[in-house]
C-alpha cells in the first residue's frame, strides 16, 4: 500500500492568518485538486492530517468543520481524485499528543490503517508538519505554498534535508517520476 498524508491549510487550499472559517472561505490552490487524482492513479492512498485550532478557539464549530470537509471532498471528486480520511486535532492546547507537531495524529493514521510510516511521505508547509512526520518516523517534504516559503526563509535549520517543492503538483510529479 502506497499512502501520503497531506496538511490541509496551504497545501491543498489557500490558508488564511484568520482561519478558514466557512465553506466559502476553502479555496483550493491550483493544480492541488488535480495533484491529489494523479497520486490517486499512481496507486497513492491519500490521508489528510490537519490542525483545526480554529473550532477550540471558537471561531466555528464541527458541522462548519464537517461542511468545509465535504466541499474539499466534493471539489477533490470533481477533479478525479479522493480523499480517503480527513484527521484533525481542534484543541489549542500544545501539549495535546494529536496537536502537531506532536506525531499523535500521524500515529493514528498509522494505527487506523494498519501501516508503517516509515517512509511515508507527509507534505506540509510548516515545521509543526516536519517536526511531526519525523516524530512519527515518516517523511517530510515542505511545500513553499501557504506558510511554506516563509518556514523556509526562517527555519533554515529545521529545514535541513527536507526536499522543498514548489507545490503539491511538484510533490507529485517527483513522487510518480520517482516511483516512491
Amino acid at each position: 500500500m502506497k499512502l501520503i498524508i497531506l496538511d490541509r491549510d496551504g497545501v491543498i487550499n489557500q490558508d488564511s492568518d484568520a482561519y478558514i472559517k466557512a465553506p466559502e472561505e476553502w479555496i483550493p490552490l491550483p493544480g492541488s485538486l488535480e495533484a491529489v487524482a494523479r497520486l490517486n492513479h499512481a496507486g497513492y492512498r491519500v490521508v489528510v492530517a490537519t490542525n483545526q485550532s480554529g473550532v477550540g478557539r471558537g471561531l466555528f464549530d464541527l458541522e462548519t468543520l464537517n461542511l468545509i470537509h465535504k466541499k474539499m471532498n466534493r471539489l477533490t471528486q470533481e477533479a478525479g481524485g479522493l480523499i480517503e480520511a480527513v484527521f484533525f486535532c481542534p484543541d489549542v492546547d500544545e501539549a495535546n499528543p494529536y496537536r502537531k507537531p506532536n506525531p499523535g495524529m500521524l500515529l493514528e493514521i498509522s494505527r487506523r490503517l494498519k501501516c508503517t510510516l516509515q517512509g511515508v511521505p507527509m507534505v506540509g508547509d510548516s515545521v509543526r508538519d516536519i517536526r511531526a512526520a519525523r516524530a512519527a518516523n515518516a517523511w517530510p517534504l515542505l511545500v513553499r505554498t501557504g506558510k511554506g516559503a516563509g518556514t523556509l526563509a526562517r527555519e533554515a535549520e529545521v529545514c535541513a534535508n527536507v526536499l522543498i517543492f514548489n507545490d503539491l503538483a511538484a510533490v507529485t510529479d517527483y513522487l510518480i517520476a520517482n516511483h516512491q
